[in-house]
């Protein structure tokens, strides 16, 4: 009787290796890096033809990271809650996102339901959209000419417990034609 094994027909890993060899080959090519595409900075928006912006909350997170805005641009900001929890957006620098934390924080202990009324002076309201789980809400802002000269600004949940857990994201003031 003939063994396949030693007549050439199977041997153990001769077939396999080269075409695991390739294989491997192959996948590390693809996997190449190339050049990283650059981000295109904004064009910023108009009454007349607004910039949209999207901005996803997640549980004690936004997408994206970073909210990019240019002074005195018109944008149709989408707030859209792919999280499970109620989640607010409120846009401002430390005395914005400071005023808001302290109101909810009054909603402590409130009884389960939705999110209790809660407001600050307008001085210190910035901008603040409030969306429940899956809802998605759309508001027309013209960013303040001026708000990149003061103090940064940021994106924040203040619903109790949220910013606590990491619920921020920077704003980055764009200039068009200029490196993000």
């Amino acid at each position: 009787m003939i063994n396949p094994v030693r007549a050439g027909g199977l041997r153990a890993g001769g077939a396999v290796r080269p075409l695991l060899f390739v294989a491997a080959t192959l996948l590390l090519l693809g996997c190449e890096a190339g050049p990283v595409p650059v981000t295109p900075l904004p064009v910023p928006g108009s009454s007349d033809a607004p910039r949209e912006v999207n901005l996803i909350t997640k549980d004690y997170a936004y997408l994206p990271n970073e909210l990019d805005l240019v002074p005195g641009e018109t944008v149709l900001l989408h707030v859209v809650n792919g999280g499970l929890e109620v989640h607010e957006a409120v846009i401002g620098d430390a005395s914005v996102q400071d005023a808001w934390e302290v109101a909810e924080a009054a909603t402590v202990g409130s009884p389960p339901g939705p999110t209790p009324m809660v407001s600050v002076p307008p001085e210190v309201a910035g901008l603040r959209i409030v969306v429940r789980s899956g809802e998605r809400l759309d508001v027309l802002w013209t960013v303040p000419a001026d708000a990149h000269d003061g103090p940064a600004w940021i994106v924040g949940c203040h619903i109790p417990g949220h910013f606590a857990r990491g619920m921020q994201a920077p704003v980055r003031w764009v200039t068009p034609g200029a490196a993000p």
